[in-house]
């Protein structure tokens, strides 16, 4: 059986290019993400009992923007290639690709530290309020990952393994469309109907909780299918776990305690 070619199906790196201007579809993945989740948080104050007003929304995706950004490329150059922090220009460099999950997280959750810091909002809620939303744009970078060719997976001879030639000529696992999928597509489906159709909003900790716990989930099992990176190879066949799946255990913890404390807790969030 003829494998399928990443060529095929790609859309090129740009949406357009202009006297040398170029928007690639991986920074308009993050542009959308981020109008997604203000939109959609917009949205969610507007039901009885959310935790913050729009002012405190609009100060919230003004500090999450930088912390994804700044937070996401940092944390990439510092567990996946820190060998750039030699040259710092090219840590700059980030619309060509090369963001970390667990830097993004790390940057929004200060950002949220932050103004719940100054708001005297209570964090846990504000987490469930963003988290709902944070899939989507999982969803949209994957995508952006596979239209790059990039972040390919490993060798494969399933029906729909696909040849990235910036890898090799081997077919392999769309690994890039696995994770679009469960991180992305299924965890914005679950947190989408545990908010607007279940109580679960009451619960403080509870949507932040299943959220944690869905992307560790989702990023260990992925991680099986994806090639580790060239330079950590070998750290991979040495430790048995690639260095995502050694970032997710921590996560996976995290998210259970958080989960666990809110199914236990008593009282209930009625208002903000």
């Amino acid at each position: 059986m003829e494998p399928l070619y990443w060529e095929d199906y790609s859309l090129g790196p740009a949406l357009f290019s202009i006297a040398g201007f170029e928007l690639r579809y991986y920074s308009l993945a993050y542009l959308i993400g981020v109008i997604f989740a203000y939109w959609h948080v917009s949205k969610m104050i507007k039901q009885p009992g959310a935790p913050m007003a729009q002012r405190h929304a609009d100060d919230l995706f003004f500090y999450a923007t930088l912390g994804v950004i700044l937070g996401g490329r940092i944390g990439y150059v510092t567990f996946y290639k820190p060998e750039l922090w030699l040259t710092p220009i090219e840590v700059l460099k980030v619309w060509g690709g090369g963001m970390s999950f667990h830097g993004g997280l790390i940057g929004v959750t200060l950002a949220m530290i932050w103004v719940s810091w100054r708001g005297k909002l209570n964090f846990l809620r504000v987490c469930d309020y963003v988290s709902v939303s944070v899939p989507m744009g999982m969803l949209l970078g994957r995508l952006a990952n596979f239209n790059n060719g990039e972040l390919w997976g490993r060798p494969a001879d399933v029906p729909w393994a696909m040849v990235f030639p910036a890898a090799d000529a081997q077919a392999r696992h769309p690994s890039q469309l696995y994770q679009a999928g469960l991180e992305g597509l299924a965890l914005l489906i679950i947190l989408m109907l545990l908010f607007w159709k279940t109580n679960a909003r009451y619960k403080p900790g509870l949507l932040t909780g299943i959220f944690i716990l869905g992307m560790a989930a989702a990023r260990f099992f992925n991680e099986f299918f994806r090639e580790p990176d060239v330079h950590l190879s070998a750290f991979a066949e040495s430790s048995g776990l690639s260095m995502g799946q050694w970032l997710t255990l921590p996560m996976f913890l995290i998210g259970l305690i958080v989960t666990l404390y809110a199914v236990t807790r008593k009282q209930q969030a009625q208002t903000a």
